[in-house]
């Protein structure tokens, strides 16, 4: 086979690599989608979890129980995670407890949220004051 034989067989292949790509394109976006949710839903377990850490802490020294536990609950907060949160403090055998739950985030922190919550549970003994 001579030079100019070879040159055509490979300006055959011309494109192959830009059409498999194109391909395999909405694979990748699709994986990268359901990843990005992953994320989203494991942040917002640790957002649980470290919100309830934090009102436990403020409600087992405060005069005001629930207030601070609120408060303690809601600072640490994303905006986009605050506005569906609950927060809900008891104390009982000197013992505190919070719990806390958010709404998950669909791809967007803000915009539309799974019909399901994450629930962060923390307990503390009670502070004895003298």
């Amino acid at each position: 086979m001579n030079a100019l034989g070879s040159v055509r067989r490979l300006r055959a292949d011309d494109g192959q690599v830009a059409v498999e790509f194109l391909g395999m394109l909405p694979t990748i976006i699709v994986t990268l989608v359901v990843l990005w949710q992953c994320v989203l839903v494991g942040y917002t377990y640790t957002l649980a979890g470290n919100a309830a850490d934090e009102a436990v802490r403020a409600g087992t020294a405060a005069q005001d129980r629930n207030g601070a536990c609120r408060q303690a609950a809601m600072s640490d907060l994303p905006g986009a995670w605050r506005s569906g949160a609950g927060v809900d403090c008891g104390a009982g055998g000197g013992y505190v407890t919070a719990d806390v739950s958010l709404e998950v985030p669909v791809l967007f922190p803000g915009a539309v949220s799974f019909p399901f919550q994450v629930k962060g549970h923390a307990g503390a003994v009670e502070e004895v004051k003298d």
